[in-house]
C-alpha cells in the first residue's frame, strides 16, 4: 500500500513537467487608473458628500497610502511613467511647449524600446490585458498590443479630444461643462479595430467594467495583469441613467461614484471567482483634479494646486491597495509613486527587469509586506523636461513655480521649503531655518540630473 502511494506522488509530480503552480507563486494584479481625480475626491481622503462605499472597503480591508505620488501632472508623460517606471524625461513622453499631452493628431507615442508593465509580467507567464483610456499613441506601432498587451478595449486617448462642436457657437470650456456625444468624436477600439465612433460616454464606465469582469473570468487558470484606465472623471462628465442626478456633489460626484461602483464589481468578481486571496488590487489616479473647471473639476482636499502644476495637489494621489490573502491592512505614510510599480510588481511575479537602462522606480514590496525598510527617500516633479521641485524625506524644495494653465514659469533665486509632515498644504516656507536642506537637496538634483539624457520629443510629431 506505501509504495503505491507513494507512485501516485511520483505521478502527480511529474504530471507537468516544465510547469509550476503560478496561482500559488505569482498573484494577480489589477491596476485601476482614474483621470484626474483629486486626493480629496473621495470618502477615505475626506470629502464629505461623494459615497465611496467600495473605495471605503479598500482602505479598511486593505492599506490606505497618504504620500503616493505620480511620474507628472498631465495624463500623457504621467502613464508613460506608470507604464515604464522610468521619468518620462528619458522616453521623450513629455514637452516644454503647450503640447504636454499627445493629441488625436499627434504622430508619436511610447517608443517600442521601453519596456511596459505588460511585457515585464508576460515573460513571467502572465495573461496581459488593458481595459480603458491608453494615451500614449493611438497609431498601430504605439498602441496597447505593441506594448505587452493580449488585449485592449477602450479609447486611445482623452475623452475630450477629436472636437466636433465647431459651428455650435461654443468655446471648448462651453461645450466640455455641458457636453454631448456628438461634441466629442473619441473611438472606442477592440484591439487596433475602431467598433464605435463617437463613444457613447454616457456607458462607457459601465462598459469598461464589464470587458473588465469579462476579462478576469476568461483567465482564471493561469496569472493575469489588469490595467483598468477610467476616461473618468476628465472632462467631459458622463455618467450613467443609473448614476446621473444621484449625488450630492452634482455630476463630478455622480461619476465618481459610478467608479465606486466598479471597483465594487471588480472586487465581487475577483471573489466570486474565488482569486481575491490571491490578487493585488491598486486604485490610484494619472494626476490631481482640473481645478479649471471649478464644480466640474475635483478637489485636492488640504494640498495645494492641481493637475498641471508640480504643488501637492497636482501629484500626490489618493491610493489604495487591497489584496485580503496577501497584505496586512493598515495606513501607509511611506513615500511611493507609480514609478514603484512595475519593479514591485516584476518582484511579486518572479521575473528580472533588465539591466541596460535606469529605472526611476523602486521595488516597494518589502513596504505593502512588512517585511522591511523603504528604498525611496525622494521624488522629482518635473514639468516636461525639467525638475520643478524635489521632496527629500519630509522635506520638499521648489526651484521654479508656474501656474498649472497659463502664465511663465518663474525660476526661484532661493528656493522655497517645505515640511510636509508638518504643512502639506506648502503653506509656510522655512527655507531660511534650513539651509542644510536646501543644499543636499540641490546636490541631489545636481547628481540626478548627470543621468538624463535628453532625448527627442514624441509629443511635438
Amino acid at each position: 500500500m506505501k509504495i503505491l502511494k507513494i507512485l501516485f506522488l511520483i505521478c502527480v509530480s511529474i504530471a507537468s513537467p516544465g510547469q509550476k503552480n503560478t496561482k500559488t507563486t505569482q498573484p494577480n494584479i489589477v491596476l485601476i487608473f482614474a483621470d484626474d481625480m483629486g486626493y480629496g475626491d473621495m470618502e477615505a481622503f475626506g470629502h464629505p458628500t461623494i459615497k465611496t462605499p467600495n473605495l471605503n472597503r479598500m482602505a479598511y480591508e486593505g492599506q490606505k497610502w497618504t504620500n503616493f505620488y505620480v511620474a507628472e501632472s498631465v495624463c500623457t508623460p504621467s502613464r508613460a511613467g506608470l507604464m515604464t517606471g522610468r521619468l518620462p524625461v528619458r522616453s521623450g513622453m513629455c514637452s516644454d511647449s503647450q503640447k504636454r499631452v499627445l493629441y488625436a493628431t499627434s504622430k508619436g507615442g511610447l517608443p517600442t524600446s521601453e519596456i511596459s508593465i505588460a511585457t515585464t509580467l508576460k515573460k513571467g507567464g502572465y495573461a496581459t490585458g488593458m481595459v480603458g483610456k491608453w494615451h500614449l499613441g493611438h497609431l498601430p506601432q504605439f498602441a496597447p498590443n505593441a506594448h505587452g498587451f493580449d488585449y485592449y478595449y477602450g479609447i486611445p486617448y482623452s475623452n475630450d479630444m477629436d472636437h466636433k462642436f465647431e459651428g455650435t457657437g461654443l468655446n471648448y470650456f462651453q461645450a466640455s461643462a455641458n457636453p454631448k456625444i456628438e461634441y466629442f468624436n473619441v473611438p472606442i477600439m477592440k484591439n487596433l479595430e475602431i467598433i464605435e465612433q463617437p463613444a457613447q460616454q454616457t456607458t462607457l464606465t459601465k462598459r469598461y467594467t464589464q470587458e473588465a469582469q469579462r476579462f478576469i473570468e476568461n483567465n482564471t487558470k493561469k496569472p493575469f495583469f489588469l490595467y483598468l484606465a477610467h476616461s473618468m472623471p476628465h472632462v467631459p462628465l458622463f455618467a450613467s441613467d443609473e448614476f446621473k442626478g444621484k449625488s450630492r456633489r452634482g455630476i463630478y460626484g455622480d461619476v465618481i461614484e459610478e467608479l465606486d461602483w466598479s471597483v465594487g464589481q471588480i472586487l465581487e468578481t475577483l471573489k466570486k471567482n474565488k482569486l481575491d486571496k490571491n490578487t493585488l488590487v491598486v486604485f490610484t489616479s494619472d494626476n490631481g483634479p482640473w481645478l479649471i473647471f471649478d464644480e466640474n473639476g475635483g478637489s485636492a482636499g488640504l494640498l495645494k494646486g492641481g493637475k498641471g502644476g508640480t504643488y501637492e495637489g497636482g501629484m500626490r494621489e489618493p491610493t489604495l491597495m487591497w489584496g485580503p490573502g496577501l497584505i496586512k491592512p493598515g495606513t501607509k505614510m511611506d513615500i511611493a509613486t507609480t514609478l514603484d510599480l512595475l519593479p514591485t510588481f516584476a518582484k511579486m511575479a518572479n521575473v528580472q527587469i533588465p539591466n541596460d537602462r535606469i529605472y526611476d522606480g523602486y521595488d516597494i514590496s518589502s513596504v505593502i509586506f512588512n517585511k522591511g525598510v523603504n528604498p525611496r527617500d525622494e521624488v522629482f516633479y518635473y514639468r516636461g523636461t525639467k525638475v520643478f521641485a524635489i521632496r527629500k524625506g519630509a522635506y520638499k524644495a521648489h526651484f521654479i513655480t508656474q501656474p498649472e494653465y497659463g502664465g511663465k514659469a518663474t525660476v526661484l533665486e532661493k528656493p522655497l521649503l517645505y515640511n510636509l509632515d508638518i504643512d502639506p498644504s506648502e503653506n509656510y516656507d522655512i527655507a531660511d531655518k534650513n539651509p542644510n536642506v536646501i543644499k543636499e537637496i540641490n546636490q541631489m538634483l545636481a547628481k540626478h540630473l548627470e543621468t538624463v539624457v535628453k532625448v527627442e520629443s514624441q509629443l511635438e510629431k
